[in-house]
């Protein structure tokens, strides 16, 4: 049995509790909360700042943490797509160390539950033997050729297999994006879904969905051009990669309609970026999915990495919206930190209160992947990791603010 104690403990599901003491076993179990008062000084692991819980990364791509530094900063995403597609195939003892440092990087910046998307399996053996919960969503994309969806499901199928899915870990196959994901594509994917859970076949009506899906969404205004009205960069994407867009006719809407069009509506879904999605596009998804499904995930480093732009939380907030954060890769950004991830937002748009940003970065993640009977907020009975952040009352994160694992 472990007590620690210090200046303030936020529990995210409940209100901050002063001089708490967090009593939880040897394997990280909460037992109790209680008073400072009522324990013998001695018995106590005391210090100075703020414990919370363990934070989520609910947008990941581990894979590509061997890219580190390849991509150039600020050119836009489809000159950052060609650059992933270009130079990923490196030797695979390269690939393999660079996936094991990510992870220790992760764990060591205080994260306990990774989403993270995969389109290989390099990263099966990693999350077997990881102290982080990770739910791998194996992504497919045939660049909007029905006539390929099969073939490309069949082989994104055989990574599905070989994801781990034992130790808490959970896996489930996902859309890369709409502009890359055909209408035969959407439907083997959500067809593979349904069959994971033969007993529960129609699950609209259960309160927590058994899996979870994640679709890349409004990255960047050529996104919603292209489905408006076929003009922006995607046509010319697609001309330098031979593949034709004379069948693709646009809709007149932003491309999260199409999503919504194609989307199995019964699981969770999260939409990742969403930098530029606006407040009707918000209300239709909550509208389609309903928002108890319905997440919302920025990485604003990537967002400020790639396209030099971050999404307008007030947008999200105004539409109770729920939020949370991720890294995305080491490929578009500096550090696998979801503190790093807070800071920037709170630099930003200070508006964010920190209270909000720890829920968006713990319970709210939590919530997306799935993972909230455990993790996500200080409760009795979980498992969610203990973390100390060196703030002091009025909860001001400052560049210089650290964390430290303390279960």
């Amino acid at each position: 049995m472990r007590k620690f104690t210090a200046d303030l403990l936020l529990p995210v599901s409940s209100d901050p509790i002063k001089n708490a003491v967090v009593i939880s076993d040897d394997h990280g179990k909460i037992l109790a909360i209680d008073h400072r008062e009522n324990h013998d000084p001695s018995s106590l692991e005391t210090h100075r700042g703020v414990i919370v819980p363990g934070f989520v990364n609910a947008h990941c791509h581990l894979e590509l943490s061997h890219m580190k530094g390849v991509a150039p900063t600020g050119t836009g995403l489809l000159p950052f797509l060609k650059t992933v597609v270009n130079h990923r195939h490196v030797p695979q003892e390269q690939i393999d160390e660079a996936i094991e440092q990510g992870d220790r990087e992760m764990w060591e910046a205080g994260i306990v539950a990774v989403g993270d998307i995969c389109n290989k399996a390099d990263t099966a053996a990693v999350k077997r033997r990881s102290a982080i919960r990770y739910y791998s969503f194996v992504e497919m994309f045939d660049f909007l050729r029905d006539e390929r969806a099969q073939e490309t499901f069949n082989g994104y199928f055989e990574v599905f297999q070989q994801q781990s899915d034992t130790g808490g870990n959970r896996k489930s196959c996902v859309p890369h994006a709409p502009y890359t994901v055909s209408p035969t594509l959407f439907w083997h994917i959500n067809n593979a879904n349904s069959k994971l859970i033969p007993d529960l076949f129609d699950f609209s009506y259960v309160e927590k969905p058994p899996f979870t899906i994640s679709i890349h969404n409004q990255e960047t205004p050529h996104e919603d051009q292209f489905f408006k009205d076929k003009t922006g960069d995607f046509v010319e994407f697609y001309k330098s990669f031979g593949f034709p867009l004379d069948h693709f006719q646009p809709s007149g809407f932003s491309s999260i309609f199409y999503a919504l069009e194609h989307l199995d509506v019964r699981p969770r879904v999260i939409f990742v970026h969403n930098t530029e999605s606006q407040p009707l596009d918000i209300k239709a998804a909550h509208s389609w999915l309903t928002p108890k499904r319905t997440f919302w995930c920025t990485c604003p480093n990537a967002n400020l990495y790639i396209e030099n732009r971050l999404p307008n939380y007030r947008h999200f907030i105004d539409n109770q919206a729920v939020v949370c954060i991720g890294t995305d890769s080491l490929t578009s950004n500096w550090q696998l930190s979801i503190l790093e991830e807070m800071k920037t937002i709170a630099r930003y748009q200070s508006y964010v209160g920190f209270e909000t940003l720890l829920r968006w970065a713990t319970l709210n993640g939590a919530q997306a992947l799935g993972f909230e009977d455990d993790l996500g907020s200080i409760e009795v009975g979980k498992s969610p990791g203990l973390l100390l952040l060196d703030l002091g009352e009025d909860l001001m994160l400052t560049q210089n603010t650290k964390v430290k694992r303390l279960v």
